[in-house]
């Protein structure tokens, strides 16, 4: 273990026994059973990872170790796993003995889902295919898929719609479910993605609403409306993304009104898990997820 890693997992695990040590008001909020989980994005530890300050076999104890049940993986920090049985059997192995439960994992760089091209696409679903197997293998309920695509609007949405059927078809023999998150492009349009989704008509099939992904085209500015896009997302959704960047001096996200968002979710009768997903820079990495627990706790014995 080099050095890094080592000060990272010992700066984690001392601020994860700091948590352990709440206030009354704090505790008090425990007493009330919330329907939700909470689960972590890896997304979360970005900066640990490529920093080699962690690797994803230290990410499941280190989520345990911050009081957090549930983990969702991003592929790329086990590029190269998806096929290797000794590797996902540790993997595996470390969440069982942590009491950790293994969410889905997040899919990018495999290609366009909705490539304008019918050999690409289909190119693309057999890229996916592994990471179903490995989620199978895992024991996660789905994996996150992108839906790029390119052409006009409704082109792109036959086209994801198109990639998206392909993959759950292939997703029900492992019982894996396809999910989308608004990520960017028309993706992060609730309108087009909530189409999408009619076109498909899968029981595999979902979305993972993104509370902070709605912005369409980063050089115009454009943006679709976080609240009504968490709204036209949520009939569809087999899981949550709680992205957080920056925190007032209340503990709530200074930039969306958290509370609002969660009643959307909890209007739609959503019972699954709720995933960290920090972004920030202002705090750590570890302070951020820490930031973004409290607040969904604060929420949930609201709802």
């Amino acid at each position: 273990m080099n050095t890094n890693r080592r000060n990272f997992l010992k700066t984690t695990a001392a601020i994860a026994a700091g948590t352990m040590l709440v206030s009354p008001t704090f505790a008090g909020m425990a007493e009330k059973k919330s329907r939700y989980k909470i689960s972590l994005a890896e997304w979360s530890f970005h900066k640990a990872l490529f920093a080699n300050e962690m690797t994803n076999l230290d990410f499941p104890r280190v989520t345990r170790e911050l009081g957090i049940e549930g983990v969702e993986y991003v592929n790329q920090f086990f590029k190269d796993k998806a096929k290797d049985e000794k590797y996902l059997g540790e993997l595996k192995k470390i969440t069982k003995n942590e009491g950790v439960t293994n969410v889905l994992i997040m899919c990018d760089g495999e290609g366009m889902v909705g490539h304008p091209e019918e050999t690409e696409r289909k190119k693309t679903v057999e890229n996916h295919k592994k990471w179903i197997d490995a989620a199978a293998f895992l024991g996660c309920h789905s994996i996150r898929v992108n839906a790029g695509s390119r052409g006009s609007y409704e082109e792109q949405q036959k086209l994801a719609a198109d990639g998206l059927r392909m993959l759950c078809e292939y997703g029900d023999t492992k019982k894996i479910n396809v999910i989308v998150e608004n990520h960017g492009g028309l993706s992060s349009n609730g309108e087009w993605l909530s189409g999408v989704m009619k076109m498909v008509d899968h029981k595999c099939v979902g979305t993972l609403p993104d509370f902070g992904n709605f912005t369409i085209d980063r050089q115009t500015g454009e943006e679709f409306d976080r609240y009504k896009g968490v709204e036209l997302l949520m009939p569809y959704a087999k899981g949550v993304s709680a992205k957080t960047n920056v925190f007032d001096v209340k503990g709530d996200e200074a930039n969306m009104d958290y509370f609002r968002l969660m009643q959307i979710v909890d209007a739609a009768g959503y019972k699954g898990f709720v995933g960290i997903e920090y972004e920030g820079s202002e705090i750590s990495e570890k302070e951020g997820i820490i930031a973004t627990k409290k607040l969904l706790e604060k929420i949930f014995v609201t709802l």
